[in-house]
């Protein structure tokens, strides 16, 4: 019960929101921020890549990757992210957050540069430079996820602590419009000073030599903000709630804390000794996880696994549901850098519409009306405006209904943000013990990652175009956008469903979910207890 709480613990849950809560929800959340620039950019360049390396001189067509190429350029980076949330999530708990934090970061500047800088003779030799580099980014960028998490979680009090999390995470959204902001004034400028003829008129010159440049700079910008908050990153205590439960060193939690909180806290290392003597430092696989932890580290999973199938196939791939639909113009209507501009307008008409607000609704509400509620009501629409989408898809392709696609399509978004794929990531910070805590968010946001592979590499072979021209290249044939979306739709009815297993953890502190300051019974008290009931 809560008497058994430590009184360095028992200060976080009850603080006052301070200055040093924003400043760690800054710092982790520029974390993320380049975690969703980083991820995100790539779709903006993909079909410029394709332009610069696979045309062929006197293709009628502009240039595209192929789509085993394309796969992998647009799914590396999560393959690297999956690995990255498994071993550094595990490592979080081993050697503490701060340790772990920093190596991370360090991972990330060096892969962005690196990605850009990637080289090679001919087309295939560029492009396996690029998948390498972007592997070990998302590697950096895996360990994150569990760690911003973690560290926010175990910072906040606990009548704030989902809007702290949810913040932490929100930084995503602004990285995506960064992503797409900074992708139209790299290109807008190139044009202006390489202006070249539209692909109809000269498909040579349509992409001038210094293009090159341009998918480059944008990959590399990624290194600028995590690099800013190296030296703020180390400067972070430990988290309380590590020293404490996990490292067993009561007086450090305390200094700490004390100096973060101003106030004066009492080591208690009497009190941490005891509750180790409960036997409460079971294992992952042990039975009494499973018995108290199986079915929410199973929803939590879950959830996010088919959440990231939804959210980064309409992410990745937003560009060839736009031009289906005929909002971006055909490729050979426009010049290379012409259609960079264009791709990166609409995501950040996206994010700016749909994408940003619906993270900060989640921060606004989250702690009003909870985690459950907010992701099944995500859940819920999301799959309404799948299938509105995809059932009358005919009717949305006509010219004059393109508004209102582009409209239904942001709203999906929206409740996406105002969904589960913020709680998704919240959830998991708050529901398990202190030494497995990193562990466990890691293994769901690895779930959720094994998703977005799911969506990033089925996706792209199931919207394949079926037209003859197509497949006569070897392009296999796929189930199309249409059927796509309505794919997505069932796969968001079924996180609907999944979202029953995950608690609801409004308003409780850490340890109250994990219960880990429950204080159990001595056997001697046990027996003393039951012989009052035999009677005499």
């Amino acid at each position: 019960m809560a008497k058994n709480q430590l009184q360095v613990l028992n200060a976080l849950d009850v603080a006052k929101t301070q200055w040093y809560h924003f400043t760690a929800i800054v710092i982790a959340g520029m974390g993320f921020f380049t975690d969703a620039y980083d991820l995100f950019c790539i779709s903006l360049v993909t079909k410029l890549l394709g332009r610069i390396y696979y045309h062929s001189p006197g293709d009628a067509k502009p240039g595209t990757l192929p789509p085993n190429v394309s796969a992998a350029v647009n799914g590396v980076a999560f393959c690297g992210t999956l690995a990255g949330q498994l071993f550094f999530g595990w490592l979080g708990d081993k050697m503490g957050r701060k340790r772990v934090y920093g190596m991370t970061l360090m991972l990330m500047v060096i892969c962005s540069v690196a990605s850009g800088l990637s080289f090679g003779h001919e087309a295939k030799g560029v492009m396996a430079t690029l998948c390498f580099f972007r592997f070990w980014l998302g590697f950096g960028i895996g360990g994150d996820y569990p760690l911003s998490a973690t560290i926010m979680s175990e910072y906040a009090n606990k009548k704030t602590r989902g809007a702290f999390i949810a913040a932490v995470f929100a930084m995503q959204g602004f990285g995506i419009l960064t992503g797409g902001i900074f992708a139209i004034i790299i290109s807008a400028s190139f044009k202006a000073a390489f202006p070249s003829p539209t692909y109809e008129i000269d498909p040579v010159g349509s992409t001038v030599p210094q293009a090159d440049f341009v998918w480059r700079i944008i990959l590399m910008f990624g290194a600028l903000p995590a690099a800013l908050t190296y030296y703020w990153r180390m400067k972070m205590p430990e988290t309380a709630r590590y020293t404490a439960l996990v490292a067993k060193n009561a007086k450090k939690a305390a200094a700490d804390m004390s100096k973060v909180l101003q106030v004066d806290l009492e080591a208690e290392q009497e009190k941490v000794e005891s509750i180790q003597r409960q036997g409460k430092d079971f294992g992952l696989f042990t039975k009494q996880f499973l018995r108290r932890h199986g079915l929410h580290l199973l929803g939590t999973t879950s959830t996010w696994f088919l959440l990231d199938i939804a959210f980064y196939s309409q992410n990745l791939f937003q560009k060839d549901i736009f031009s289906a639909i005929g909002w971006i113009p055909a490729a050979k209507t426009m010049s290379a850098l012409e259609e960079v501009y264009k791709i990166a307008r609409a995501q950040t008409l996206i994010a700016l519409c749909s994408t940003v607000p619906g993270y900060w609704f989640t921060v606004a509400l989250i702690d009003k009306m909870g985690r459950f509620a907010i992701q099944l009501m995500g859940f819920f629409f999301m799959t309404v405006f799948m299938f509105a989408l995809a059932i009358p898809y005919n009717h949305w392709t006509h010219k004059e209904n393109r508004i209102g696609f582009v409209v239904m399509y942001s709203l999906t978004f929206f409740f996406a943000n105002f969904g589960p794929n913020a709680t998704t990531f919240v959830v998991p910070a708050e529901i398990f013990p202190a030494r497995l805590r990193s562990t466990c968010h890691g293994i769901s946001a690895a779930a959720g990652k094994a998703g977005a592979i799911v969506g990033a590499f089925g996706f792209l072979y199931a919207a394949q175009s079926q037209d003859k021209s197509k497949v006569d290249k070897g392009y296999p044939t796929g189930i199309g956008v249409k059927n796509s979306l309505i794919v997505l739709g069932v796969v968001n009815f079924l996180g609907m469903l999944f979202t029953f297993l995950v608690p609801e953890s409004k308003g409780k502190s850490l340890e109250e979910m994990s219960g880990e300051n429950e204080e159990e019974e001595s056997p001697s008290e046990e027996s003393r207890q039951q012989a009052r009931t035999v009677p005499v």
